[in-house]
């Protein structure tokens, strides 16, 4: 069978008697299997294969045969996984092949950190009982951002998040203080976060302790014990950040710069504000609300 699919691809480059008698085959049996009608398996393959495309196509080509096969299980159809494998190899489809990116789990050694609360059971009974927070590397077109995330492990949904260009620990508490504006938690509340630099400062662990909320760090090295925001965050890199290009020319370089700075000039004049009063890092405008500048900027 292989070797007649060859002798129909190279038919175009050499004579048909030449690929056969090479591949030891017979003439008559090659016209034989190039005239007979495609078989069941062949027209399943066919189908399954386009339904594949689909799916595909629709997760922004971020999926592998492990998503694609249990999406097509969830649509009732019935195939192993290998067969999906097969299928997706012959038609050239792969899922988000993942790159090593920069560290932002940066350790203060001899400082103690938080005992493990949640020891991943991130099922919580009921909504605002247990936030799972991280940080995550972006590249964007005008340099690194480091973005913070609040996560509800009852939704699963994103109920605070903050970006700036550097990682002070003022990235997860500007986080923090939009999850506690959006939810004003009124139940006791346990936050769960890795042991970075950031979520051991003195500032995050105050702020905490101001809201009422238990403090809570997974073991060191360990992605499973924060596994509600490593998921999430492989995702968001997968289906949206893979399929963006960020160009990195002298002129985009230098407008990185540009921002950074600009950034950071900024961000001197709100540590010199009023306590309501913030100025944004994307227009330069004066805002009222320290809460919802952040939430746009």
């Amino acid at each position: 069978m292989r070797c007649f699919r060859f002798i129909a691809a190279e038919r175009v480059s050499f004579p048909i008697s030449l690929l056969c008698r090479v591949l030891g085959v017979s003439r008559s049996g090659f016209h034989a299997w190039a005239g007979r009608a495609p078989s069941d398996r062949a027209l399943s393959d066919a189908w399954l294969s386009e339904r594949i495309r689909q799916i595909h196509a629709k997760s922004r080509d971020s999926y592998g045969a492990r998503r694609v096969h249990l999406e097509l299980r969830e649509e009732g159809i019935r195939v192993g996984r290998k067969r999906v494998e097969r299928l997706m190899r012959a038609a050239e489809l792969s899922g988000y092949v993942k790159r090593r990116k920069g560290t932002t789990t940066i350790r203060v050694p001899g400082v103690r950190v938080a005992d493990d609360l949640v020891e991943r059971d991130f099922n919580p009974p009921a909504p605002n009982r247990l936030w799972a927070s991280d940080i995550k590397y972006v590249s964007t077109w005008q340099g690194t951002l480091y973005l913070a995330s609040v996560i509800d492990c009852f939704s699963r949904k994103v109920v605070g998040w903050s970006m700036r260009d550097e990682m002070p620990a003022e990235l997860v508490v500007d986080a923090l203080e939009m999850a506690l504006s959006r939810r004003r938690p009124a139940e006791e509340l346990v936050h769960h976060s890795d042991q970075g630099s950031q979520y051991v400062s003195l500032l995050f662990g105050r702020r905490l302790r101001e809201a009422g909320i238990a403090q809570s760090m997974g073991s060191k090295g360990d992605c499973y014990d924060n596994a509600v925001c490593e998921s999430f965050h492989a995702t968001l890199e997968k289906e949206l950040l893979s399929a963006t290009a960020h160009p990195t020319t002298t002129n985009t370089t230098t407008k990185g710069v540009t921002a950074r700075a600009e950034t950071r000039r900024l961000s001197l004049m709100n540590k010199q504000r009023l306590p309501n009063v913030y100025v944004s890092t994307e227009t330069g405008a004066v805002q009222t609300s320290a809460t919802e500048a952040t939430c746009r900027s």
